[in-house]
């Protein structure tokens, strides 16, 4: 019985690619799904796989420990179309990252800002002016999670908020962080699911071929 079917038609049909989510599924099941995909001669970006499966596929790939992403195939020329990624704290680079990655493969660069939380916020005010005149701001932060609110008052660009799992007590696993994101004060804040980099990512790709096209691959 095949155990996946891959939707090849996703990115013309949505304007995003198709990804294999990696969490859960084994490397035997990963395999597979390489294989078709070589034979087909199809690039497919994977998802939240951890370096010790990675190094379990027998299919050759690109892999990103930062981001705990892979590509299998050759990447696009990436197109500066204005999308900065900014995370609140080191600790939220994994998820930053991976929203750059999936970008990249679709052809999109983005700036990435790390470490510039509002618990020093002469780190946001010397970014600031760097993010003003981005078309797209992706923002990724835990504990509270206070940098959406903050950064849609200071900049133009739609924030595109993506709650991180960092923290402990009441922060928590990233509920803290979400319940601020939906609860913010300050208009054009979007929300995506906790960690959700790809999502965010997405998310930009879309607002991007709405208003000036698809990039060229």
């Amino acid at each position: 019985m095949k155990e996946a079917r891959l939707d090849w038609e996703r990115a013309s049909r949505t304007g995003v690619p198709e990804a294999i989510y990696c969490e859960g599924k084994s490397a035997l099941q990963i395999n597979a799904i390489l294989i078709e995909a070589r034979a087909k001669g199809r690039s497919l970006l994977l998802t939240r796989l951890d370096a010790e499966k990675a190094s379990a596929l027998e299919v050759a790939l690109t892999y990103d420990a930062a981001s705990e992403t892979a590509v299998l195939g050759d990447m696009p020329s990436a197109t500066d179309l204005g999308v900065a990624i900014v995370a609140a704290g080191t600790s939220d680079t994994k998820v930053a990252c991976e929203a750059q990655r999936t970008l990249a493969f679709s052809g999109v660069s983005a700036d990435l800002h790390i470490d510039i939380g509002v618990a020093g916020l002469w780190r946001l005010t010397e970014c600031a002016a760097q993010l003003q005149d981005k078309r797209i701001v992706i923002a990724c932060a835990g504990f509270e999670a206070a940098l959406f609110s903050v950064l849609a008052g200071l900049i133009k660009a739609p924030i595109i908020a993506v709650p991180t799992s960092v923290g402990f007590g009441v922060g928590a696993g990233g509920q803290a962080a979400l319940s601020s994101a939906l609860a913010s004060c300050a208009p054009g804040v979007l929300t995506v699911n906790i960690d959700n980099g790809f999502g965010a990512a997405c998310a930009a790709l879309k607002i991007l071929n709405a208003t000036i096209g698809e990039p060229s691959k």
